[in-house]
């Protein structure tokens, strides 16, 4: 692969609302749930690459250690899972507590009206009523086999609790990632995608931001058990939805350019696998050790994540 190193931001918006108090006091506790869960086997760890594609990020070195056993979601948490979180929590999430969340362009309801855009990046939107269960604005509802999304990392973490789990770790997330292949670029192994195929995963195909061929079958984001499993079991561990995982966002490096985008990155979360919405001439994050981070109360249409449980 390639070495390329691009200062190209992230596709993903930062909401940065700050001032409300949006999580709730104490966190929802439920009883242990781990239906369509994975055994991811223990063992010898890799983490990063030799060959990092957006040096910025951190992405390298590559190394390696030992992980014990643990158990993870076949997919991401689906809507309809999500909605039996709400039915029996009454849990409020960020995105419906602040009034808004983001829209990618494309997606925004005529009925809407004029939108907001986010500085930079111009195909996000600023959507009033835009949450979880309406995924782009009022009445445009939620498929329930698909990601839930438009979920913050507080919300990922209070469904995480409800059914006794938590959000994974960056080296738990990869070593599931890999599927037992060791040293591999994505999940099915190095074969690179492309906008002709093969069609390993739920990318971008086009010119981005402005036309998507949907070549791949989908348009947005694709149900949460689709394309080929990777050697454990797991479902589209890159491409579709970003993951939120358990860790703050950290790059670790002597370079001014960068302390000072860590600086301004204070707080962030890490997220994991890319999304829908990545293409390798914008967003080129949906390779296993591609990484990004956005700030905890964010929520998009295209940040999701899954749960793991300590065996």
């Amino acid at each position: 692969m390639t070495t390329e190193n691009t200062d190209k931001a992230c596709c993903a918006p930062t909401a940065e609302r700050v001032g409300t108090q949006a999580t709730p006091a104490q966190p929802i506790i439920g009883a242990r749930n781990t239906a369509n869960s994975v055994t991811i086997p223990g063992g010898k760890s890799y983490l990063g690459t030799r060959t990092p594609a957006i040096l910025e990020d951190g992405e390298g070195p590559l190394r390696t250690s030992k992980i014990k056993p643990f158990l993870m979601g076949a997919t991401t948490v689906t809507t309809a899972q999500f909605q039996a979180f709400i039915d029996q929590t009454g849990y409020i999430t960020e995105a419906e507590r602040f009034g808004w969340s983001f829209v990618f362009w494309s997606d925004v309801p005529e009925a809407v009206g004029a939108t907001q855009a986010v500085e930079h990046i111009q195909w996000w939107r600023k959507v009033d009523g835009a949450t979880w269960k309406d995924v782009h604005g009022p009445n445009t509802g939620a498929q329930p086999d698909h990601p839930v999304t438009q979920v913050s990392w507080a919300d990922a973490g209070a469904y995480a609790k409800w059914v006794g789990g938590r959000l994974p770790t960056e080296a738990e997330w990869e070593h599931a990632a890999r599927g037992g292949l060791g040293d591999v670029t994505y999940p099915w192994g190095d074969e690179v995608p492309t906008d002709q195929g093969p069609f390993h995963c739920n990318i971008w195909q086009g010119d981005f931001p402005e036309t998507n061929t949907a070549a791949d079958g989908f348009s947005g984001t694709a149900p949460a058990q689709s394309f080929a499993p990777n050697g454990y079991g797991l479902y589209n561990m890159v491409g579709n939805v970003w993951e939120w995982t358990a860790q703050p966002f950290r790059v670790k490096s002597l370079k001014k350019q960068i302390k000072e985008r860590m600086k301004a990155m204070q707080g962030y979360k890490l997220l994991k696998g890319g999304s829908a919405l990545c293409h390798r001439s914008y967003c080129f994050r949906y390779r296993i050790a591609a990484r990004t981070g956005n700030s905890p109360d964010s929520t998009t249409p295209h940040q999701g994540f899954r749960v793991v449980w300590d065996t």
